[in-house]
């Protein structure tokens, strides 16, 4: 019986590993990243314009991502917002980490210790002003800006290849920006 319990344990251990390992590596069947990535020019900040709402951002407006790149190579993530409903701004901030080969858009991110999800860069365009973002699944779509609106024919673009990728662009919200953030830098 002691066996049977130690043996099953042990099964139920390596399983959650497995889940917890593979988890971040997550992105939607029909999704693809962008193949010619450089993070030395994805480094800065960045205005929410769109998302597909989700508890951790939930209520905010004004919502912005700042990165820099770490030492290590990694990359420090930090996004704030202003709570609308407790009238106060908030900032979180993360670390990023490539998924494979430094020029690929696939990376996983933390907001919380050891638990990555993945940060998949569908569409960027070569200036590095405008960028599609999805994560594991379709329940997580970002279109992020350099400025805080971004010219329609990039907006009917990118809910294009999104809506092609299989997410409902119905979903998204698109967040207001009419607030001077403090936490910019």
């Amino acid at each position: 019986m002691k066996n049977k319990l130690s043996i099953n344990l042990m099964l139920l251990l390596i399983g959650a590993s497995f889940v917890l390992m593979t988890s971040c590596l997550s992105i939607p069947k029909s999704a693809t990243v962008i193949k010619d990535f450089d993070a030395s020019k994805y480094v800065g900040t960045w205005y929410e314009i769109a998302r597909i709402d989700f508890k951790h951002e939930r209520n905010l407006s004004n919502t912005t991502a700042q990165y820099s790149l770490k030492d290590n190579g990694d990359i420090k993530v930090v996004n704030s917002g202003f709570n609308y409903l407790k009238n106060e701004w908030t900032q979180r901030e993360g670390n990023a980490k490539f998924r494979g080969a430094k020029n690929i858009g696939a990376l996983k991110v933390s907001f919380f210790g050891p638990f990555y999800s993945g940060y998949n860069i569908y569409a960027l365009d070569k200036e590095y002003k405008y960028v599609l973002i999805g994560g594991k699944n379709y329940d997580y779509l970002w279109i992020l800006s350099r400025e805080k609106s971004i010219p329609n024919h990039v907006k009917q673009h990118y809910l294009r290849i999104a809506s092609d990728f299989g997410y409902n662009v119905n979903d998204l919200l698109w967040v207001e920006h009419d607030k001077n953030n403090p936490y910019l830098q």
